[in-house]
């Protein structure tokens, strides 16, 4: 009886051994996995700031370029006219 004992709690323990490993293993799973979500969180994020400020600076440019050619226009007619 003792032996039989024994070897069902030497049996317990390589269970409970397998177990914590497997648990090791999904928790180390589980973390990569949040891990490569935030990332691709971050990079949408990083891809939608560069495309606000790429159309930002491209208004900014047209903007400019409007204003510098009407001024250019109305000194021309302010000095001619």
């Amino acid at each position: 009886m003792a032996m039989k004992m024994r070897q069902s709690l030497a049996q317990l323990e390589q269970e409970f051994r397998h177990e914590a490993q497997l648990d090791r293993s999904r928790r180390e799973n589980l973390r990569r996995r949040a891990l490569q979500r935030s990332r691709k969180r971050q990079i949408a994020r990083e891809r939608v700031r560069s495309s606000i400020r790429f159309w930002v600076l491209m208004l900014s440019l047209v903007a400019t370029a409007v204003v510098v050619t009407i001024a250019m226009f109305e000194t021309l007619y302010y000095l001619l006219g």
